[in-house]
């Protein structure tokens, strides 16, 4: 079978695809976006039925400027604000313009929609290219662990989706998400962006939302982000039968940063899992620190170790 990864050159025809409703997975610094035009239902909708994922579940729309952002969504003056980080990791859940044709299929019914400028020059480029906002979720199978690599998406799909290759992602976790009602700004979910660098940079504090809120943005559902192998967190140590994913000095085995730097162990969390769930089945997982990205790691696993709902 011919491989479904594709270079730089590949570009214009992706695009192509893209104008066309088709899927295409592409790179982005948080990790691989599976993307459709947001303007196109029937393109989103095959994002749902290949990913598996609950239509209850909105999208986040990938834009390649502010400009085009303006096209999709109101800003108010504390939303400009944390528009500064961009393009970056962070996603904003703002009011839609009702007027912009986005599909009702990714904000899942809602007046809000989540939109975000990735830092990723391939990521931008595809996006002007195509010439449409990309609605993307991360380019696995729903719940599943989420892709760094573009071989990854290729495993999850099965050589199905195109992928344009981008190398390993930077960030490793998925955006932060912040809901922002005119002054007020609420972390929907922990992300890249550490929350104590936005309080710092609007010089006020953002709230967290509560895990049982209702779903208003990706990566909310309690169950999320899992291996096929069970997770016991805080562990001291691995018990007969457990596989051990450390942090900082400690036992060997599989670690994702021996220094105890939490950007490193960002940047390796789903790549480890991906690699360590290719044999174990039952993994005991270090303590991680709640400060800074320590606190999207954690929420990573403690929704990845969450009782799966039965099908």
């Amino acid at each position: 079978m011919a491989s479904a990864v594709h270079s730089h050159s590949d570009l214009p025809e992706l695009a192509a695809r893209l104008r066309a409703g088709e899927l295409v997975a592409f790179p982005t610094e948080t990790v691989y976006g599976l993307g459709a035009d947001a303007t196109n239902s029937d393109a989103v909708l095959k994002i749902y039925e290949t990913k598996g994922r609950p239509r209850f579940n909105p999208l986040i729309v990938h834009v390649a400027d502010l400009a085009m952002a303006e096209r999709f969504v109101s800003f108010s003056p504390m939303a400009r604000k944390l528009a500064a980080f961009w393009p970056g990791p962070l996603t904003l859940v703002l009011p839609k313009r009702p007027e912009a044709g986005l599909s009702d299929l990714v904000t899942a019914g809602l007046d809000t929609v989540g939109i975000r400028i990735p830092n990723h020059p391939l990521a931008l480029e595809l996006i002007r290219a195509a010439g449409r906002p990309l609605a993307a979720p991360s380019a696995n199978r729903s719940g599943k662990l989420s892709p760094t690599t573009a071989a990854q998406v290729e495993r999850s799909f099965g050589g199905l989706v195109p992928v344009l290759e981008g190398g390993a992602s930077q960030a490793g976790v998925e955006s932060t998400i912040l809901a922002v009602e005119g002054e007020l700004v609420t972390q929907l979910r922990a992300g890249a962006l550490p929350r104590d660098e936005i309080e710092a940079a609007i010089g006020q504090p953002v709230a967290a939302a509560k895990h049982d809120a209702a779903i208003a943005a990706p990566g909310m559902l309690a169950s999320h982000y899992a291996p096929n192998a069970t997770l016991r967190l805080d562990a001291e140590r691995a018990e007969a039968g457990e596989t051990w994913l450390g942090f900082g000095p400690g036992p060997d085995g599989a670690n994702l940063s021996p220094s105890g730097d939490l950007r490193e162990a960002a940047r390796n969390l789903f790549a480890m899992l991906h690699q360590l769930d290719e044999g174990a089945t039952r993994i005991a997982v270090a303590p991680i620190p709640r400060r800074g990205l320590g606190e999207a790691i954690n929420d990573r696993l403690r929704r990845a170790a969450a009782p799966r709902p039965q099908s």
